[in-house]
């Protein structure tokens, strides 16, 4: 997924001070930048990634912070929280209304998002043939990308 647009991180910023709200969380100006910065950004980002980031913005805030505002993220249901191959968390952007999977490059650990509709459908045809609600799913598939395999 690319970044979003100024609107739909607008909303997001919403949503997110609507949670914090209701359950009686201050909305600080570095948990503001961190949420912002997390969602104008584009892939799947580590908290050492996202915390370099926000410093390009406002050198004072901590690691904690981050790590804290991410799992907020998290909690709320505005991000996701992934593990590839590699033991790093990663970050992405939560959307409500769209459904991707993963290529993992195993050499240079590009993450390739997406989406195919007969993949969809074969996973919805095996939970039924083994009657199984299927509720969510997640698939990653790793190789090699043409790029590291020297096919440009």
């Amino acid at each position: 997924m690319s970044a979003l647009p100024a609107q739909d991180v607008e909303a997001l910023q919403g949503q997110l001070n609507a949670y914090m709200e209701r359950k009686g969380l201050r909305s600080t100006n570095q948990r503001r930048l961190v949420s912002e910065v997390f969602f104008r950004a584009d892939g799947h980002l580590s908290i050492d990634e996202m915390l370099a980031l926000v410093r390009e913005q406002d050198a004072k805030v901590g690691y904690a912070t981050v790590y804290r505002t991410m799992k907020l993220l998290v909690e709320c249901g505005l991000a996701n929280e992934r593990q590839f191959d590699d033991t790093v968390t990663r970050f992405e952007v939560a959307h409500a209304d769209s459904h991707h999977d993963h290529l993992i490059c195993l050499e240079c650990k590009r993450i390739i998002e997406f989406e195919d509709e007969e993949i969809e459908r074969l996973q919805a045809r095996a939970a039924e043939r083994h009657g199984f609600k299927l509720v969510s799913h997640k698939l990653e598939l790793y190789g090699q990308c043409a790029e590291c395999r020297g096919q440009k």
